[in-house]
């Protein structure tokens, strides 16, 4: 783009850009909800079902390690105004003169910090904050930013900033999937991997045929009706015609035979259990739910959940100022309620919008005051695991603004991205890299992948507290493992596609360093990625390694 070059299409000065990107969203949207985009969901009354597997027996062999930690993405739909949220009080007197209707008035601000604040309504997220369980990054986008709904949702939910010209349009999340497992869609795995509430045509766990690899609910109400019945469709309640009441009792009973998660969903619904009241809020139903699972045991480690209405080119403050708050109260009662059996400390959450909104005010007249669309913007997220709070990334310049006023960027998107997938969901580096097709710099969050890591420490409150994989200099693998205690332990190497190739040892060992040989050769896969699965009795631990030639 030339330096001179303005962006249209972005807000009230483009009026039949802006509707139709809208327009070319939403029918994306429902091409895919109902089935005709991509292949990738079967839809009936409405629903969207998208339920494609990965191998059952691997993700056992993984399930005491990688599996422990879930990731909630939170979708801010619209392009979420981060200057509203976010409030740059170091330079409160530049930023209320671009906006002398829409700023946030001093007194309905309260202090994070002597640098930032948030609105009043947000404020039950302040004990987490206060806590460290909470850490924002700021001016978060990339180069070159687009103003479309449509393309920079794509975008962002697949790292990929020419996704518009690929071939490639999988997800950031389901490259992560099949990296996992690259025969995911053989068999349906026993839980779960991701689930959708709200989130419509989002790509994050998209393959690159645009097939979703996440179970998808239109609405909350969907998936609590299957969470209550363990069925999707009534198959008994049918019309009075005979042979279209068949006809839909079939349909439907084909459908709740594919949809296999249903019981599962009930189980976990029934046997969990929230132990806080919500408020109700679109985003709060939404959390309540998954806590709900997470405390039932469902198993699944990715969700992601949609709070809607951020494309506030006009009448902005109040709708903005009730999303604020609804993403405060919800926030609170989602980990208040996750902490009562400890599993908040395992659930990290993030927010993720398509854009923010650009520094200048619109709007000449009462009640019409909004933004348009913008660039960079800060990503909040929460969890105990952040281990304190915090600002990274470069304060917002509010003075130093691209060709389109609009906010410059200090932290790409994909830095977000590598580092949940490294320190996270513990994936190795370089495998982390191909999954964004290039390196991007690594963030300090305050978590790292001690439980787990084939290369860390992990607390020596553990049997194990440390285990790596190494090739040995004549063509086998030394798994290399720490036991802070004497104890059994058994050494077990599975294929990458879940089959159990050898027990390597088992019995008792004595505190201290301890090694055992895999000889790959004699399987004749000499290149092949393996899983090595140390359990101590108690807990598994395991990581992945390539066979060395």
């Amino acid at each position: 783009m030339s330096e001179n070059k303005i962006k249209r299409q972005l807000g009230v000065d483009d009026q039949k850009a802006h509707a139709d990107d809208h327009d070319l969203w939403s029918r994306r949207g429902f091409l895919q909800t109902m089935g005709l985009a991509g292949g990738g969901s079967i839809a009936f009354g409405g629903m969207s079902i998208n339920a494609l597997a990965h191998n059952s027996l691997l993700t056992s062999v993984l399930n005491n390690g990688i599996e422990d930690r879930i990731l909630v993405l939170i979708r801010l739909k619209g392009g979420n105004d981060g200057l509203n949220t976010i409030i740059p009080l170091f330079d409160y007197d530049t930023y209320a003169a671009h906006r002398p209707n829409l700023k946030i008035n001093t007194e309905d601000i309260s202090n994070l910090n002597q640098d930032f604040g948030i609105q009043n309504a947000m404020n039950n997220i302040l004990p987490l904050w206060e806590d460290g369980a909470m850490k924002v990054i700021n001016t978060v986008g990339y180069q070159d930013h687009s103003l479309s709904h449509f393309q920079s949702s794509d975008i962002m939910g697949s790292g990929n900033v020419n996704i518009k010209g690929s071939m490639d349009k999988s997800g950031v999340l389901g490259r992560y999937i099949l990296d996992q497992d690259p025969d995911f869609l053989e068999n349906l795995p026993p839980t779960p991997v991701a689930i959708k509430i709200a989130s419509g045509s989002s790509n994050p766990f998209f393959n690159p045929e645009q097939i979703d690899l996440a179970v998808n609910f239109n609405n909350i109400q969907n998936l609590i009706s299957i969470a209550n019945s363990g069925t999707v469709f009534d198959a008994e309640n049918l019309p009075d015609d005979c042979y279209y009441g068949e006809q839909i009792k079939f349909l439907r009973s084909l459908l709740n035979v594919t949809y296999e998660y249903g019981p599962i969903i009930r189980d976990a619904y029934n046997d969990g259990v929230n132990d806080v009241n919500y408020t109700n809020n679109p985003l709060s139903n939404q959390l309540e739910v998954i806590a709900r699972l997470i405390k039932g045991g469902l198993g699944t480690k990715l969700f992601m959940v949609t709070l809607d209405g951020f494309d506030t080119h006009d009448n902005q403050k109040g709708p903005h100022r009730d999303r604020m708050q609804w993403i405060g109260d919800a926030i609170s009662s989602f980990y208040k309620d996750l902490s009562f059996g400890g599993h908040d400390n395992r659930v990290l959450s993030m927010t993720m919008s398509e854009f923010g909104r650009r520094v200048s005010q619109t709007g000449s007249g009462a009640g019409t005051y909004g933004s348009d669309h913008g660039a960079a913007a800060p990503v909040m997220m929460f969890g105990p695991a952040l281990n304190g709070n915090g600002f990274l990334g470069e304060n917002p310049d509010l003075t130093n603004l691209d060709s389109n006023g609009n906010l410059t960027h200090s932290v790409d998107f994909r830095s977000i991205y590598a580092t949940i997938l490294e320190s996270w969901l513990c994936l190795d580096p370089m495998g982390v890299d191909a999954i964004l097709g290039e390196a991007f710099d690594r963030i300090d969050l305050g978590f790292d992948c001690t439980m787990v890591s084939t290369y860390d420490q992990l607390p020596f409150q553990q049997d194990v507290i440390h285990h790596k994989a190494y090739p040995t200099s004549y063509g086998g693998t030394i798994i290399e493992f720490e036991m802070a205690r004497p104890g059994n332990i058994n050494v077990s190497i599975y294929s990458i596609l879940g089959q159990k190739l050898e027990t390597l040892f088992t019995g008792y060992e004595s505190s201290g360093k301890h090694t055992v040989v895999f000889n790959h050769a004699k399987y004749g896969l000499m290149t092949s990625p393996f899983v090595y699965k140390i359990s101590d009795g108690t807990r598994s631990y395991s990581g992945k390694f390539i066979a060395a030639s």
